[in-house]
């Protein structure tokens, strides 16, 4: 089920109670602004989730109102993840989906990282 990026943020959803320690995860990396996890569904051969540590419902929340160095370290901890699972070379993809039109299916920002295997086009059409 899609969701509403513009809701306030639910510190229910499951990506809160990982970051709380409530549900285990499969850690791949964690830094004082983000931690990132193996999807329990992945769609690839590594596809791994990178989540900020803040409350933020979707990258339009989290660009719009997250500190500078909020912002910095996520996306240096994205980076940092992508390199340590060896996926510059030959390359990956990240996808961040936001709100119900984007298939935003939890209300927790976060960014898939796939990689693996040659992934082809992005959309069809």
């Amino acid at each position: 089920m899609a969701v509403d990026a513009t809701l306030p943020y639910d510190p229910g959803n499951i990506f809160a109670k990982i970051l709380r320690g409530e549900i285990p995860c499969n850690r791949v990396y964690e830094d004082e602004h983000a931690l990132a996890f193996h999807d329990i569904a992945p769609q690839a051969p590594v596809h791994v989730l990178v989540i900020p540590k803040g409350q933020w419902v979707s990258w339009d929340d989290f660009s719009a109102g997250a500190s500078e160095a909020e912002i910095a370290g996520f996306v240096r901890a994205v980076g940092t993840v992508a390199r340590q699972l060896g996926l510059v070379e030959p390359g990956y993809r990240l996808l961040a989906n936001v709100g119900a039109s984007g298939g935003q299916e939890v209300p927790h920002l976060h960014v898939h990282l796939f990689g693996g295997k040659p992934l082809g086009r992005m959309i069809a059409g």
